[in-house]
């Protein structure tokens, strides 16, 4: 009984390890997104900068014109609407103007969330 209780304790820790994700693979992951967002407070490329992105309402940032789907999304940056919105950024806020598919994959999404999380903060 008690191995099974700890084999249950390592598969309950290692999957909570992996859903909180890892930064390190998040930054490869972020090679992308960096083609057009800047993780520079006030740096505008294609898309808005993500510094200091958790916190922040959607569509906010005065120096970048976004689409009215976003600006009247009401969502505020956590790392669950992240999660959704990198998913499928047109089926979480439709004619949004990111032209970006999605990220499928759960884990990945957590590693990009989890490196953004260390990289925006301000």
């Amino acid at each position: 009984m008690t191995l099974r209780l700890s084999a249950f304790a390592v598969v309950l820790v290692a999957t909570a390890a992996h859903a909180a994700g890892d930064a390190a693979r998040g930054e490869k992951k972020f090679i992308d997104c960096g083609a057009c967002h800047s993780l520079k407070p006030g740096v505008t490329i294609v898309g808005p900068s993500l510094a200091g992105l958790f916190g922040r309402k959607a569509g906010s940032l005065t120096d970048f014109r976004y689409s009215p789907a976003m600006r009247r999304s009401g969502i505020t940056w956590t790392a669950q609407t992240l999660d959704a919105f990198i998913a499928d950024p047109q089926k979480d806020v439709p004619a949004n103007r990111m032209p970006y598919a999605g990220m499928p994959d759960a884990a990945d999404r957590a590693d990009l969330i989890a490196y953004l999380e260390q990289a925006t903060k301000q």
